[in-house]
């Protein structure tokens, strides 16, 4: 029996772009439904199971920023942001709202194809293959490996895919030190073209979603000029 059809949201108000990406990944062997606005987005969002969602910036109803944070209330799905907005704070902005990679607009489809297939590796992972569960502090934080899942004084975190992964990575070695490079490296992989500051902005959204006071984490800490490192029980 041949694989499930992967489906792939994309979401963009210029319909040459939606037909080229939809022709280009559908030949890819993806099944691709598209949306020109935010309001079409989230009606076919939660009538479909979505893949991954490829989501420009520039909409006419709503900006992709405030779509992408109403998605990330809703659904850990991973987000590709397409954007013409190339300078590193704009890009950081859409990581730390919930994105979990970009593609800068003009782009290529094959770059867009390589960045697709690589988020959704990442978003598969290889997590579910531990069955141990983590508990600290009494059960203040549960990891979950087994069922991919967090749970802070025992209500489910909404982590993105990235963010998932970087904590389970940090979790997996506790009190071990992570380079900046080296969590793009595990956690994302070569193909993942990212710069330090990428991941910065992951770690402070989990610190926002699983410590009590985020300014003076007791989790993961930051190691001045080496990296991170999860505090262990």
């Amino acid at each position: 029996m041949p694989p499930k059809k992967r489906n792939i949201l994309a979401v963009d108000d210029e319909p040459k772009i939606l037909e080229a990406v939809s022709s280009f990944l559908e030949s890819k062997g993806y099944a691709v439904f598209t949306a020109e606005n935010g309001n079409e987005a989230l009606k076919t969002l939660r009538g479909r199971a979505i893949s991954l969602i490829i989501l420009d910036l520039m909409l006419p109803d709503i900006s992709g920023e405030e779509l992408c944070r109403q998605i990330r209330r809703e659904s850990r799905v991973p987000i590709v942001m397409l954007t013409a907005k190339s300078a590193e704070e704009n890009l950081l902005e859409g990581l730390q709202i919930g994105a979990d990679d970009y593609v800068v607009k003009p782009f290529g489809l094959k770059e867009l194809h390589a960045r697709v297939e690589a988020v959704l590796r990442r978003a598969d992972g290889d997590v579910s293959a531990l069955s141990a569960k983590s508990v600290f502090n009494g059960g203040d934080l549960i990891v979950d490996f087994e069922n991919e899942a967090v749970f802070k004084r025992s209500a489910q975190v909404a982590l993105t895919p990235s963010e998932m992964k970087i904590l389970f990575t940090l979790v997996k070695s506790p009190n071990r030190v992570f380079s900046r490079a080296e969590l793009i490296d595990r956690v994302f992989g070569d193909d993942f073209d990212a710069f330090d500051r990428a991941i910065d902005s992951h770690i402070k959204n989990i610190r926002r979603k699983i410590e009590d006071n985020p300014k003076t984490p007791l989790y993961i800490a930051t190691i001045h000029g080496m990296g991170y490192r999860f505090n262990g029980r």
